[in-house]
């Protein structure tokens, strides 16, 4: 079992992927960095989690994609 993401995460982390998808990559710390960029004031935690998230999300779309 993993960790439970919260609805803010998760609808903060889906809106950024829709607009910006083309820039999220497979790799945690450019998404990191990504995510720094159009979050201003996010906390280290915050940051880290929807990276983390956006990390995941994208990996699942690009295994579903090779099927």
């Amino acid at each position: 079992m993993g960790r439970i993401k919260t609805k803010m995460v998760k609808s903060v982390t889906h809106d950024l992927f829709e607009y910006y998808e083309d820039e999220f990559t497979t790799e945690f710390d450019d998404n990191k960095e990504v995510v720094e960029t159009y979050l201003d004031g996010a906390s280290k935690t915050l940051r880290n989690t929807i990276a983390g998230y956006a990390t995941r999300l994208k990996k699942r779309k690009e295994d579903q994609a090779r099927t």
